[in-house]
């Protein structure tokens, strides 16, 4: 088994002045050099991340970007881009050499993707865009992860209560995506210490199902203020589900979502039955899970072309369609470990 984590430390900046681009561009250089990349490849980084969020700034309307290690190869760095306007009536043809626009992202679109090791764009008109993209060293190939998330904090804290951890579990012929999302109770740093504690626990165990892995958790919090839990293992036609407390776990594909059941409770202090859920997998789903950060009134239907994208890119999606800014706010995204997509 191969575990990898990424929690509540994801920074946010708001694109509202040129002061966000060489922000964002240090954080991305100082993470590019931490992943080992060389000189050349830095500069390249810095490059697009520059043009990315220069036209956020000077297009965007509520234009947030993130750089941040990859949450399931720290040797990627990824950029993460999200805004509600204007987008783009033609993705393709924004991303032609040489093509220009007053729209979000059309300018110098073709070059950020060609520098990119991979990238990801979801764009409406009137709705905004989504641009997700990667960063590796020179020689090493990068592939869309089948699993991504997403926190962040309330208001203008600085630290979120809610964290996610991913683990690839299972083998090669079998492969198997298993998630954690856990929502510390209320606010600031005591939350966030309670979410850290139930990665840290996740990780040691994620190999096990998500009902043992629960019921270790709710064991393990008890000298915190606890949460909610969510515990997800997810195979080629297969979704294993153990929840408790205020966790929203869905199957979501183009067409719609079914929701998945988490038991009343607290984890670390309050739980009457845990239980585990099988559902089957229909082909082309995404499982999704988020807080209560995030509102349940979201439907696929709402942003036609968002669930046909990547996990990465469906993750920011949905903290921008249901995301509030009165809650810590975390959503996981996953896709099936199969070639069926």
């Amino acid at each position: 088994m191969v575990a990898v984590r990424y929690a509540h430390d994801d920074t946010w900046v708001r694109a509202e002045n040129s002061s966000a681009v060489g922000t964002v561009r240090r954080m991305a250089v100082d993470l590019a050099e931490a992943a080992g990349f060389d000189a050349e490849r830095t500069g390249q980084t810095a490059v697009a991340v520059t043009e990315a969020v220069s036209n956020l700034v000077k297009h965007a309307v509520e234009g947030v970007v993130m750089v941040r290690s990859q949450p399931t190869n720290p040797a990627v760095v990824e950029l993460v881009a999200i805004d509600r306007g204007p987008g783009m009536p033609d993705v393709a043809r924004a991303l032609r050499d040489g093509y220009s626009t007053s729209g979000t992202l059309g300018i110098g679109m073709g070059a950020m993707a060609r520098i990119s090791s991979w990238y990801d764009v979801h764009s409406r008109p009137g709705k905004g865009t989504i641009l997700v993209m990667h960063f590796a060293a020179a020689d090493a190939p990068s592939a869309a992860p089948r699993a991504s998330g997403l926190s962040r904090p309330i208001g203008e804290e600085t630290v979120s209560g809610d964290s996610f951890a991913i683990a690839a579990t299972g083998d090669g012929a079998a492969p198997e995506t298993t998630v954690l999302l856990c929502d510390g109770l209320g606010h600031g740093e005591l939350a966030a210490q309670a979410s850290r504690t139930a990665v840290e626990l996740f990780l040691r165990a994620a190999d096990e199902e998500p009902l043992a892995t629960l019921e270790r958790l709710h064991r393990g919090l008890g000298h915190t203020r606890g949460g909610a839990v969510a515990v997800a293992r997810v195979r080629a036609t297969s979704v294993s589900y153990a929840g408790l407390g205020n966790i929203s776990g869905w199957i979501a594909n183009a067409e719609g979502r079914r929701g998945m059941v988490s038991v009343p409770g607290i984890a670390g202090h309050q739980a009457r039955h845990l239980r585990q859920y099988d559902f089957d997998l229909p082909e082309h789903s995404t499982v999704v899970l988020h807080s209560d950060g995030l509102t349940e009134r979201w439907h696929p239907s709402a942003v036609p072309g968002l669930f046909a994208r990547s996990p990465a890119v469906v993750a920011a999606g949905l903290l921008r369609e249901a995301g509030s800014r009165r809650d810590d706010a975390c959503v996981v995204t996953v896709r099936p470990g199969d070639d069926r997509d």
